[in-house]
């Protein structure tokens, strides 16, 4: 039967749907160390960070919908369709095997299993252990899904909530230091919200919702919702409900990062900052806590990203190597990424993220508003060109100092500190975008004279 729409109780689940798959531990990790950083500036700094952590991911997912999309692949489609294997492909990996899945059992490691070890066997050597049970774990799950996911995502995220909550209230009631009194890192003494916008690019979360756009479409449909535009306000309803809960966890979370500076220094990574301050107001029991719950909300969200990039290889790429294949590739790389540390998987994530980010948004602001443009295949085109042109830079300027020097790419930074306006603030790819725009709509207007001449 064919609803109009969902209920109010139907349209909470798909918003905890959501919810569950944006958010792990590694949401965490991001704005305890946001607030550390910017300290009495946490109001423009938790503004920039929502933007970019909730508002673009929710419209990321909207877009699918929108668009009546059947996935990345589809939407991505419409600059073209080698385009949309290269990018597919580039954000498939980038939310998996290379960045997101490592960074899940670093995560669970760093903040979780090293502070109960402390010192007792080398930290190298324990990471290698912890690393190679964990990603067996997900190997075995992702080839044999079974209930587990399902177990852990009713048992483990609500116990999740409930200790963070536990953890939140402890620190909010006995600050370290006032918010007024918390000094900023000289990154954050000025500009603080342009600073936080690319400290929200770390959750991944845009990208990720360009990926899991379809599965909640596919939610709704089961339903009963199968109009397409009832279905793209569906989603859009959903994401805006599960938005609200992300955005007060975040403030709440960069509040309890800013007040921590009374305690501690600012940390190396988020990782290390959420298992002081949980060590710090819950003792021994509340590290173990951390580890167990954290752990296995990795466990899950690993899964379920070795399941998501093996059946998309599988579609992409058919009659070339099987489900069993890639998922086995893409764990192997996972664990080996995995190695190199929590801190080393951020200071390497941050490039390539600042990289493809300019364009996933392009993609998804088009896509939400290119119904004014007739999602005309030029504007599409021209508008991702010129953003990939400008991303390219900031993608050279976030490079560690020795790769920039090794390859002359100061000078090409260089370039763009004095040519693309508001580079500085790693905002460079806007106004290319918007040459894109004017071309595009030139060239959609002058082929629509051309048409009516013929």
């Amino acid at each position: 039967m064919n609803k109009k729409q969902l209920s109010l109780h139907q349209r909470l689940l798909v918003a905890a749907t959501l919810f569950g798959m944006f958010f792990g531990a590694g949401n965490l990790i991001f704005p305890v160390h946001l607030g550390q950083l910017a300290g009495k500036n946490l109001i423009p700094a938790v503004a920039g960070f929502i933007i970019t952590a909730v508002g673009i991911p929710i419209l990321g997912v909207a877009a699918i919908g929108n668009t009546h999309s059947d996935g990345l692949q589809a939407l991505s489609a419409k600059v073209g369709k080698r385009y949309s294997y290269f990018f597919t492909c580039l954000l498939y990996l980038t939310i998996g095997p290379c960045f997101a899945i490592p960074r899940c059992a670093t995560t669970s490691f760093t903040t979780g299993i090293q502070p109960i070890l402390g010192s007792q066997i080398s930290e190298k050597t324990a990471l290698l252990v912890f690393s190679a049970v964990f990603f067996a774990l997900v190997l075995f799950f992702s080839l044999k899904p079974g209930n587990i996911t399902l177990w852990i995502g009713k048992v483990i995220n609500p116990l999740f909530l409930f200790f963070l909550a536990i953890l939140i209230l402890a620190a909010l009631l006995h600050p370290g230091i006032s918010v007024s009194a918390a000094q900023p890192d000289a990154s954050y003494e000025t500009g603080a919200i342009f600073h936080a916008l690319s400290e929200g690019y770390g959750t991944m979360d845009a990208i990720a919702g360009l990926a899991f756009g379809i599965v909640v479409i596919n939610v709704i449909r089961q339903m009963g919702v199968t109009e397409d535009t009832v279905i793209a306000h569906e989603v859009l309803c959903s994401g805006i409900l599960a938005g609200i809960l992300m955005v007060l966890i975040y403030m709440l979370t960069i509040l309890m990062g800013a007040q921590s500076l009374g305690l501690f220094a600012i940390s190396e990574n988020g990782g290390i900052a959420l298992s002081q301050i949980s060590s710090h107001y819950l003792g021994r029991a509340g590290l173990l806590i951390l580890a167990v719950t954290i752990t296995f909300a990795c466990l899950k969200t690993s899964i379920g990203l070795v399941t998501s990039c093996s059946e998309t290889f599988v579609q992409m790429f058919p009659n070339k190597l099987s489900y069993r294949t890639w998922a086995i590739i893409f764990t192997l790389f996972s664990f080996i990424i995995s190695n190199m540390g929590l801190s080393t998987i951020i200071r390497y994530s941050v490039p390539v993220l600042m990289l493809i980010y300019p364009p996933a948004i392009a993609l998804i602001l088009l896509a939400m508003f290119g119904k004014h443009l007739d999602h005309d295949k030029n504007v599409y085109i021209w508008v991702t060109a010129f953003t990939w042109a400008a991303s390219i830079f900031d993608f050279f300027k976030t490079l560690p100092e020795q790769v920039q020097m090794l390859f002359h790419l100061d000078k090409a930074v260089e370039f763009a500190q004095t040519f693309l306006p508001f580079f500085h603030l790693n905002l460079g790819w806007i106004i290319p975008a918007m040459i894109g725009l004017i071309i595009g709509l030139c060239s959609k207007n002058s082929k629509k004279r051309l048409q009516a001449l013929a």
